[in-house]
């Protein structure tokens, strides 16, 4: 991926931000350019059309995925530790990008004719059996308890990122990197018993 300059870095910020708060990746360039405090031909220079600029968002999010995946695939870690620091890494990348859940919605409707769409979902339910795979050898219990399980940890990892109203009470605190680990452990730790 190429290197960004602050002013690209801006307006994908702000179109993230617009595509979580509108729950669409059909925003407007005005708009954009509005919320990112630029003219529209700024837009235009850095990033040619809509399009790129969704291709462009679409490789961030691809970016962050490689991520997390190459902390669920690294051996040097303990179950636990994938599963914090993984989780770690979805809520600090939904926390700065909040039209995440966006940009895997429209993957999965273009998936069948986008390629940048398909590795998105590829990488995504990748991760997804990377992660049931360390709660499931942590976990105690029959596949119903796991099944249980597995929906509140990722419920808890993606609900306070997601969810507008929790930041406006306590979940301002999981912008704190350190309150976000100890939230995350005890997610963990209560995931634990019987």
């Amino acid at each position: 991926m190429r290197e960004l300059k602050n002013i690209e870095e801006r307006i994908l910020d702000r179109a993230l931000y617009l595509m979580g708060k509108k729950k669409s990746c059909n925003i407007a360039i005005r708009a954009i350019a509005k919320e990112a405090n630029v003219n529209v031909s700024a837009i235009n220079y850095y990033f040619r059309s809509k399009d790129e600029m969704l291709k462009l968002v679409k490789e961030f999010y691809i970016e962050n995925t490689l991520a997390v995946l190459s902390i669920l695939q690294n051996e040097a870690y303990s179950e636990k530790e994938k599963l914090l620091l993984s989780a770690n890494e979805i809520m600090e990348y939904s926390l700065r990008f909040p039209g995440n859940r966006v940009i895997y919605t429209h993957s999965l409707e273009c998936s069948d004719h986008d390629e940048t769409s398909r590795r998105i979902i590829d990488l995504s339910q990748e991760i997804g059996n990377l992660l049931k795979e360390c709660l499931r050898n942590l976990i105690p219990g029959d596949e119903t308890t796991f099944r249980f399980k597995y929906l509140i940890f990722t419920s808890s990892v993606n609900y306070p990122t997601e969810y507008e109203g929790v930041m406006e009470t306590d979940g301002s605190i999981l912008i704190n990197k350190e309150a976000r680990i100890e939230y995350l452990n005890l997610l963990i730790h209560s995931l634990f018993s019987e």
